[in-house]
C-alpha cells in the first residue's frame, strides 16, 4: 500500500526533526556525560579550584577560536595560527628589554594585525586560497620563529608575567580576557553588520557581492582580526609560562581551533554557527585534557582521542549537512 503524499512528507519532516534535535544536543549531553565520568574517576576534578583550571588552560585556545569561528562562518580558514602565536611570542621576548611592557605589547598585537593583513589581503584582495595561504604561512612563520630566537626566551619583567598568574574578584585575569573576548565575539556577531555580512559571505561569496556587502574589505578585517586574537593569545600564553619557546609554543593549535569550531556546529563550508556553541566546544576539549592528566594518562593517549574527537567532528558536520 503506498502512503499518501502528505504522510510521507509528515514522515521525512519527523526524521529530520529528529535528527535536528539529535546533532543540536550532541555537544551540551557529551559536555555532561564527560564531566560525569571524570569526576567519577577522579573527585577532584569537580572541585571550584580545578575548574577555574581549566578556565585558564583553555584561555587561549579561547581567544583564538573566537573570531577564528567567523572567519570560518564566512567560509575562510586560517591554518596558521599555531605558528602565528609562535612568532608573536618571540617578539614579545625580544622586545621586553628594549620597548617595555607597553611597546613590547602594542608591537606583538601590530605584528598580529599585520599577518593577519597580508593573509587577508592574498585571500580577499588576489582570490588565492586560504588553506594555501595559510599553510605557507605555517611553515614560514615557526621558521622565522626559530630563527629569530634558536632558544627559548625566559625572565620576563613580573609586573607582566602578574597577568599570568595574578586574580581580579577571584577570577584568573587569563579567565577575565577569555570572557571579554567571547562577550565582544557574542555582542558584534549578534548586533553588528560584519557578523551578518560574515554569514552572508559564507552562504554565498557572489550574491553577497551583488547585495553591496564589501566582501573584500570583510574578508581582510575577519583575518585582521584573528591575527590580533592569536598576538593576544601569545601575550597570555607567556605571561602564564614565563617562557617563549620557539620550537614548541602552539604546536597543533590550529588543528585544536578547528575541532573547537566543528564540534561547535559551524560547517566547514561556513553560512552559519553560533560562537557560544564555539565556546563549549572549547570547554571540552579542556575538559578532556584535564581528566586526562588526573587520570594520569600517557601522552600518546590524549593525542589519540584528540584525533578521535576531531573526527567525531567531521561527522557532525556532515550530519549537519545532510538535515539542512
Amino acid at each position: 500500500m503506498t502512503l499518501p503524499a502528505s504522510s510521507t512528507h509528515a514522515t521525512g519532516a519527523g526524521r529530520s526533526a529528529l535528527l535536528d534535535h539529535a546533532t543540536s544536543a550532541a555537544l551540551p549531553l557529551t559536555v555532561l556525560l564527560l564531566g560525569l565520568f571524570f569526576t567519577l574517576e577522579s573527585p577532584a576534578f569537580l572541585t571550584v579550584d580545578n575548574l577555574i583550571s581549566i578556565s585558564v588552560q583553555v584561555a587561549t585556545l579561547m581567544t583564538i577560536a573566537v573570531p577564528s569561528a567567523v572567519l570560518v562562518m564566512a567560509g575562510k580558514v586560517d591554518l596558521g595560527v599555531g605558528s602565528l602565536l609562535a612568532l608573536s611570542a618571540v617578539v614579545a621576548g625580544l622586545s621586553f628589554p628594549h620597548l617595555g611592557i607597553g611597546g613590547t605589547i602594542v608591537l606583538t598585537l601590530a605584528v598580529g594585525a599585520l599577518v593577519g593583513l597580508v593573509n587577508g589581503i592574498l585571500i580577499g584582495g588576489l582570490a588565492m586560497s586560504p588553506i594555501i595561504v595559510t599553510l605557507g604561512g605555517l611553515t614560514l612563520m615557526r621558521g622565522m620563529a626559530q630563527w629569530l630566537s634558536p632558544n627559548p626566551l625566559f625572565g620576563f619583567p613580573d609586573a607582566f608575567t602578574y597577568i599570568g598568574y595574578g586574580r581580579v574578584l577571584g577570577l584568573p585575569i587569563l579567565t577575565w580576557i577569555m570572557l571579554a573576548v567571547l562577550a565582544a565575539g557574542v555582542v558584534i556577531m549578534r548586533f553588528s553588520a560584519i557578523g551578518r555580512h560574515s554569514i552572508a559571505l559564507g552562504v554565498n561569496q557572489r550574491a553577497a557581492f551583488l547585495v553591496g556587502i564589501r566582501v573584500q574589505r570583510t574578508t581582510i578585517l575577519l583575518y585582521v582580526a584573528v591575527g590580533l586574537a592569536t598576538a593576544l593569545a601569545a601575550l597570555m600564553s607567556i605571561a602564564r609560562i614565563n617562557s617563549a619557546p620557539s620550537g614548541t609554543l602552539g604546536v597543533g593549535m590550529e588543528l585544536s581551533v578547528l575541532t573547537a569550531v566543528l564540534l561547535g556546529g559551524v560547517p566547514f563550508s561556513g553560512g552559519r554557527g553560533s560562537l557560544l556553541r564555539v565556546a563549549l566546544g572549547v570547554v571540552l576539549l579542556g575538559m578532556l585534557a584535564n581528566g586526562l592528566i588526573l587520570m594520569n594518562a600517557r601522552t600518546e593517549v590524549g593525542l589519540m582521542i584528540t584525533g578521535l574527537v576531531l573526527i567525531l567532528a567531521a561527522g557532525l558536520d556532515i550530519l549537519r549537512r545532510y538535515r539542512s
